[in-house]
């Protein structure tokens, strides 16, 4: 008989009996199986909405739960890790690997030296990435994963102190750990009752508690998170300096106070500014003449080679400090009237830099 002959298929059970979607989805898995039947299947509207609100309720609920059950043993395993003179090392296979992976990861980012260890691998010479002074965490649902189990008795040997987080507190992994986590959940949250679903879910909030119990313990800062993410939009914010992101020497649009406004015109063609900073003879300075200061001159100028650009100034502009963020720039650039740039001074007030809107783009701080 052909494969997709209905009589090969196992009877569909309808929705009230007991399993019903379960059966169902059997009933159908060689149709769905078969990639020429892939343009004729359609979705129950009705069916699939429902089947979702279920598994966000049932990982909703685990999580709730979870919450519940938090005492001394979550106490036990924070102190553990935030007093690690090593590593924290987690490790996983399977679903709880790819929750080790990011457990590792927010470890790491917030504060706390991690990585991740594969349990195949570390049978396999990894071992010897981890040390006395880590601390170990395992996860796994079941608490009986061979290859976890293999690595209990070698990182015990070493000294390595062992966390572990699982869905049975009486399974072999728990039971030699020297705390246990406990990340059970009532039911998974797939139709078949298989997939991991609401218990990785589970472990997944749980590492996140950990690590932001960590984090808090350890007085974990703004600036911190942002050194631990120089690549990330709040990095660049938080790192990045105006004296990282200021045109300076040959670049810097200057005149002296005594030039004409064809003088001051010429620099600020020349340096692409849209203004140019003004100064004394001491360098300090004593304006700026922007373009819209341009603009109302001439109404009133006649000669632009007689007329002196400190008539036409600005002044006392806004300067900022090199130290400062390039963030605090947009701050006084978008205070009225806005402006598109800034001129930097040092202490003396003297011109060192400025600062133009499209440079804070370039420098991704906008």
């Amino acid at each position: 008989m052909s494969r997709g002959d209905v009589s090969t298929r196992a009877p569909v059970a309808s929705d009230s009996e007991p399993n019903g979607i379960i059966c169902t989805m059997i009933a159908h898995a060689d149709v769905q199986s078969d990639a020429r039947d892939a343009s004729s299947r359609i979705v129950d509207v009705e069916r699939a909405l429902a089947l979702a609100r279920n598994v966000l309720d049932t990982e909703a609920r685990a999580i709730v739960s979870l919450s519940t059950r938090l005492g001394a043993p979550f106490v036990a395993a924070v102190e553990r890790m935030l007093r690690c003179r090593g590593r924290v090392v987690v490790s996983g296979i399977g679903k709880s690997g790819h929750v080790a992976r990011k457990l590792a990861a927010t470890l790491a980012s917030t504060g706390t030296p991690a990585f991740f260890v594969h349990p195949a691998e570390a049978g396999h010479g990894d071992l010897g990435m981890i040390t006395a002074d880590d601390v170990v965490v395992m996860l796994s649902n079941s608490g009986e994963t061979d290859e976890l189990l293999l690595l209990t008795p070698h990182l015990k040997r070493q000294g390595a102190a062992l966390i572990a987080v699982t869905g049975n507190e009486r399974s072999s992994i728990a039971q030699a750990a020297d705390v246990h986590l406990d990340a059970s959940v009532d039911a998974e949250a797939c139709p078949l009752g298989l997939a991991p679903t609401a218990s990785t879910t589970a472990a997944l909030a749980l590492g996140d508690a950990l690590a932001l119990a960590i984090l808090d313990a350890r007085g974990f800062s703004v600036e911190d998170f942002a050194r631990s993410h120089p690549g990330g939009a709040l990095g660049r914010r938080l790192l990045t300096r105006v004296a990282d992101v200021m045109r300076k020497g040959d670049a810097l649009p200057r005149v002296a106070a005594s030039a004409t406004l064809a003088e001051a015109i010429v620099e600020m063609t020349a340096k692409g500014m849209g203004m140019t900073g003004v100064v004394d003879e001491h360098d300090r300075i004593a304006g700026v003449f922007t373009d819209g200061d341009l603009r109302r001159s001439l109404a009133r100028v006649i000669d632009a080679k007689a007329a002196r650009v400190a008539d036409l100034m600005t002044t006392s502009p806004r300067t900022i400090a090199a130290d400062r963020l390039a963030a605090d720039c947009i701050v006084l650039m978008e205070t009225p009237p806005r402006i598109m740039a800034l001129l930097v001074a040092d202490d003396a007030g003297r011109l060192i830099g400025a600062v133009q809107m499209h440079d804070l783009f370039r420098a991704r701080v906008v």
